[in-house]
């Protein structure tokens, strides 16, 4: 038997592994320049239509796009709009770059602990935008990469909420877990539209716009496509709560000047274009607004203003957004706990309050009153009781499909984004920070399952007058009421507010969820960037454990009443599809070569029974 054709074979498969190259793929990898960005809006200009879809490839004038329902899509580059074909002209001249710096990248992976705290900051710089959000910085989660800024938030502001509403669906508001994969997405670079949408016959579900405070605002018509604010159906601050039991405005929030400051932005349209108060008249840049309710100012910029009568703010979208289902998307969502009810005929809300978790709605029916009053608790259930006019009382208990509130505080520390949130709200914030990797940005393959599986360097502020000790834990929510722990320790002492790279000896280390004493490195599972955090806490004394096996668990439990401060890096990982590829493609050489050697020793074996036989 001739094995020339299978040695061949073998040859060819070792040629294609050393000339394998990285290829373009999903990811999100903040503040890298050489990031490869998530799904987009792609304006085919000759027919000015719109697809949103994950870049794919580009080669020989063509492009690939995969579809959020997992089509693939190819299109003449030359169809795209102008600013598509250069935006995937540099998406190749970056993928380029990538594939040539490959192996010196491989080398780097070692060097990049010692990149120095300045670096990490740079990285860090917040989007202009950004800061238009900061008065508002303790009830929000802020992160970005290069083409959107991601606002997270609880969905409820910091004044009262409900007071003044006449036409009552029964709704009250309930925090929100707009974070994370479910934040709210402001575009850095709005494109403007060819071809702008009105949102008087259209968008009448889910938000148009975001509040600088962190609350979503719908469309001024409602889902009858009636004027809310005219049928007696808002509060005095503009908003109330949908179906869902979620607060959101609908009209301009012009109070939140008071908080922002006179001529900024009070919010976005989710088209990534600025809303600004009510306009001067005796202004010197006064200018009549256009039918979306916006205008440009004199270097050309576009932006919206708020208006007394409808539209209120924008009537419709300048720049590029996808429409579907009726809605802005893609968009976060609101989570129902319970049944939407039927309008309560002749209730007037009178008042509301909320102190921690606890909150108290109270109405007037033709002048008997009426309450509800519920509490937000950890276990990620929601007590209600209710109080009608006729005296009757009546409690109910729901459970929330989203995990654990993100309860509002008064100060909401980073660790509220995720499960570590609930803990007393008198907490003071640390700041925690790597010198390997900004917050938001890729986490470097030698910290992963994918390498050498190190634990990463951290950094922390101090913990306030008082603090005993540190602890701390790497943890992921693979899902709704799921956490995942990866790195537990605690006892770190006081005068230690960082832990080096593969750090040993610090403190004592807990079990993470493989029951092991140690650092799990991350293999993620399944397609895109999934979210991690890293929550650090200062303590006002050490712990004290039941049992030598501690875990994530045990920790929160033990340290809930003795936390003085906390704060949260968020990073995320991508799982390498080069690891995979190598694997594959090493199980395959073994099976060749075993084939090979086989067809070898048959061979041999034949010649030697034939030269016996002779």
């Amino acid at each position: 038997m001739n094995s020339r054709p299978l040695i061949l074979a073998v040859a060819s498969l070792l040629c294609l592994m050393t000339t394998t190259q990285p290829a373009a793929h999903e990811g999100g990898h903040h503040g890298h320049a050489h990031t490869l960005t998530r799904s987009r809006s792609w304006s085919v200009a000759s027919g000015g239509s719109h697809l949103n879809g994950s870049f794919v490839s580009a080669r020989d004038g063509r492009v690939q796009i995969r579809r959020e329902d997992g089509a693939l899509t190819d299109l003449a580059i030359n169809q795209l709009a102008a600013s598509d074909q250069a935006w995937v002209q540099e998406r190749m001249h970056t993928i380029r770059a990538l594939n040539r710096q490959h192996v010196t990248q491989l080398v780097m992976l070692n060097q990049r602990v010692q990149a120095t705290t300045g670096s990490a900051a740079e990285k860090e710089t917040m989007p202009a935008i950004g800061e238009h959000f900061q008065p508002f910085a303790k009830l929000l989660r802020l992160r970005w990469d290069k083409d959107f800024l991601y606002v997270g938030s609880n969905g409820l502001p910091e004044h009262p909420m409900m007071i003044g509403i006449r036409s009552w669906q029964q709704q009250v508001p309930i925090p929100q877990k707009y974070l994370g994969e479910n934040a709210w997405r402001i575009p850095l670079h709005p494109v403007p539209a060819k071809s702008p949408m009105s949102t008087k016959n259209d968008f009448l579900r889910g938000a148009i716009a975001l509040a600088v405070n962190g609350v979503p605002i719908f469309n001024p018509l409602n889902n009858r496509g009636d004027d809310a604010f005219l049928f007696g159906e808002l509060d005095e601050y503009g908003g109330h709560c949908g179906r869902g039991d979620d607060y959101h405005y609908h009209i301009a929030p012009v109070h939140l000047e008071k908080t922002a400051g006179k001529d900024k932005p009070i919010g976005y349209a989710l088209d990534g274009y600025p809303i600004f108060g009510y306009q001067d008249p005796q202004a010197t840049d006064f200018a009549t607004l256009d039918d979306l309710g916006g205008h440009k100012d004199a270097a050309g910029n576009y932006h919206y203003h708020a208006q007394k009568t409808y539209p209120y703010l924008n009537g419709g979208f300048y720049g590029e957004v996808t429409q579907r289902g009726g809605q802005v998307d893609p968009q976060p969502r609101a989570e129902p706990i319970r049944p939407d009810l039927r309008p309560l005929r002749d209730a007037v809300i009178t008042g509301f309050n909320k102190t921690g978790n606890r909150f108290k709605l109270e109405y007037d029916v033709r002048g008997r009153q009426g309450s509800v009053i519920y509490v937000v608790k950890d276990d990620s259930t929601v007590d209600f009781t209710f109080q009608d006019p006729a005296g009757e009382t009546r409690s109910e208990t729901y459970r929330s499909r989203m995990g654990k509130p993100f309860l509002p505080q008064s100060d909401v520390s980073e660790s509220d984004a995720g499960p570590d949130e609930g803990r007393a709200s008198n907490t003071s914030r640390l700041n925690v920070t790597s010198p390997a990797f900004a917050a938001g940005d890729e986490l470097p393959l030698e910290f992963t399952g994918d390498s050498a599986g190190e634990s990463p360097p951290i950094a922390w502020t101090k913990g306030p007058d008082g603090t005993q000790c540190y602890a701390l834990n790497l943890w992921h929510t693979p899902g709704p009421g799921d956490v995942k722990s990866y790195w537990l320790v605690y006892d770190i002492p006081a005068d230690v507010t960082s832990l080096p790279r593969n750090a040993n000896g610090v403190g004592t280390v807990g079990f993470n969820d493989k029951g092991h004493a140690g650092y799990d490195p991350m293999k993620s599972k399944g397609p895109g960037a999934k979210q991690y955090h890293l929550t650090v806490y200062a303590l006002s004394e050490k712990p004290d454990f039941a049992t030598d096996r501690v875990t994530r668990d045990e920790l929160l439990e033990s340290i809930s009443g003795i936390t003085l401060a906390q704060g949260t890096l968020d990073f995320q990982y991508t799982r390498s599809r080069g690891g995979s590829w190598m694997i594959l493609i090493g199980f395959a050489i073994a099976v060749l070569v075993t084939g090979a050697w086989f067809v070898l020793k048959n061979s041999t074996s034949k010649s030697e029974r034939v030269e016996q036989i002779q």
